[in-house]
C-alpha cells in the first residue's frame, strides 16, 4: 500500500510517493507532537511557577511598574505644589497685613486641598493618572491665581513705600566730610582735568553709608573704576550710586528705607583713600547732586 501527494501551484508542480511504512511514520510522529504539545499546556496551567507563567507575568508586570513611577513622580509634584501653595498663603498674610488690607478682600487662610492615591496601592490604572493630573493642573491654577493676587499686593505695597519715602535729600553717611565737588578737577592719579561726574564723602573706615531715598537695589556687586558699588532705583528716572564701598549690606531686589545701610565706607576700586563716591542721574544721565544734598527733607 502506498500514498501518492501530488500538488499543482501557480509555478510550482511537484508529486510525492510514500510508502506505508513512511505515512505510518508521518502519522505517529504528528500524533507525539500533539501529545506533547497538549502536555505543555496543561504543565502551565497547574503550575503557576512555570516559565510560561513567569514571562507572561513579566510582561504584565512592566506596564504596571512604568504606572508605578509614574504615580510616584506625580505624588512628589503634588507635595511640592502643596509646599509652595503654603508658602505663598504665608507671604500673601504678611503683605496683606502690611498693606492694613481687609482680611475679606484676600483669602490665604484656605489650606490648599490634598489627595492622591493611598501610599500602598499596589494596582494602577488610568483613571488614577488622570485623577492625580487634574488635582495638579488645579493647583496650578490655584498657584497662578495666588500669584497675580501677591503681585498686586506688591505693587500697592512698593507703590506707597516709594511714594512716602522716595523723596531724594540729604548726604549719603552719618558721619564725615564733603571732600570733593561735581565738575572738572585734578585727577588724583595723573593731574590731568577731569570731569568728576559726582561728589565725595570722606570719613573713617566702615563708616555707614545710607540710602538718600527709598527705593529697589538694582546693582550690587564690584564695576570698574567703582570698585564695590551699590545702585538704587527711587522712580521718576532718578537713581543714585554709593561707590568705594569696603562691604555691600544689600542685595539686588532689596527695597531699601530712606536712612537705611546699605554698606560700610571703603577704598575699593579707584580710590586714594577711604570715601564714599555719590552720584545722582536723572534718566540714566549723571547730574549735580549738591542740590540734593542740601535739600531739605520732607
Amino acid at each position: 500500500m502506498s500514498l501518492t501527494l501530488l500538488y499543482r501551484g501557480k509555478n510550482v508542480r511537484f508529486s510525492m510517493r510514500l510508502t506505508k511504512l513512511h505515512w505510518l511514520s508521518a502519522v505517529c510522529a504528528f500524533a507525539l507532537i500533539s501529545g506533547l504539545i497538549v502536555h505543555l499546556i496543561a504543565s502551565n496551567k497547574s503550575q503557576p511557577n512555570g516559565d510560561k507563567y513567569q514571562v507572561l507575568s513579566q510582561n504584565h508586570l512592566a506596564p504596571i511598574q512604568v504606572k508605578n513611577q509614574q504615580i510616584t513622580a506625580l505624588t512628589i509634584k503634588l507635595a511640592e505644589l502643596q509646599s509652595q501653595v503654603l508658602r505663598l498663603n504665608a507671604l500673601g498674610d504678611r503683605l496683606a497685613d502690611d498693606a492694613n488690607i481687609p482680611e475679606k478682600e484676600f483669602n490665604f487662610n484656605k489650606l490648599p486641598a490634598s489627595g492622591g492615591p493611598a501610599s500602598k496601592t499596589l494596582l494602577v490604572n488610568d483613571k488614577t493618572l488622570k485623577q492625580l493630573f487634574i488635582e495638579i493642573e488645579g493647583f496650578e491654577s490655584e498657584l497662578n491665581y495666588e500669584e497675580k493676587q501677591l503681585q498686586m499686593l506688591e505693587s500697592l505695597t512698593f507703590g506707597h513705600h516709594i511714594q512716602n519715602n522716595g523723596y531724594l535729600s540729604g548726604r549719603p553717611i552719618t558721619k564725615g566730610w564733603l571732600s570733593s565737588y561735581y565738575g572738572v578737577r585734578k585727577d588724583p592719579f595723573n593731574g590731568k582735568p577731569t570731569m568728576h561726574k559726582g561728589v565725595d564723602f570722606a570719613g573713617k573706615e566702615n563708616t555707614a553709608i545710607i540710602a538718600t531715598a527709598s527705593g529697589v537695589v538694582t546693582w550690587a556687586s564690584k564695576r570698574y573704576g567703582y570698585g564695590q558699588l551699590i545702585e538704587i532705583n527711587h522712580g521718576g528716572g532718578l537713581t543714585t550710586r554709593y561707590g568705594h564701598n569696603k562691604d555691600l549690606l544689600v542685595n539686588v531686589g532689596d527695597v531699601v528705607n530712606k536712612g537705611q545701610n546699605i554698606a560700610r565706607m571703603g577704598s575699593t576700586g579707584r580710590s586714594t583713600g577711604p570715601h564714599v563716591h555719590y552720584e545722582i542721574l536723572r534718566n540714566n544721565k549723571q547730574i549735580n547732586p549738591i542740590k540734593f544734598v542740601y535739600r531739605k527733607g520732607k
